[in-house]
């Protein structure tokens, strides 16, 4: 990955792929499990995203 945020493209390879790429790579897809785990962890930043705007609310509230 070349540091640059965000995915793009440059020399034939997406900055997304894992180290050491290299063209011919077979794509291997997330199993179940892995799938399961990465939704569960973007569940707890949703969760966590939610509790911090109902803390800005409460103090929005409260402040007016």
């Amino acid at each position: 990955m070349c540091g640059y945020p965000g995915p793009h493209w440059h020399h034939g390879c997406c900055c997304m792929e894992p180290e050491g790429w290299k063209p011919g790579f077979r794509r291997r897809f997330a199993s179940r499990e892995e799938r399961i785990a990465r939704l569960e962890e973007y569940l707890k930043e949703l969760q966590a995203e939610i509790r911090a705007v109902q803390e800005r609310l409460a103090e929005l509230k409260a402040a007016g």
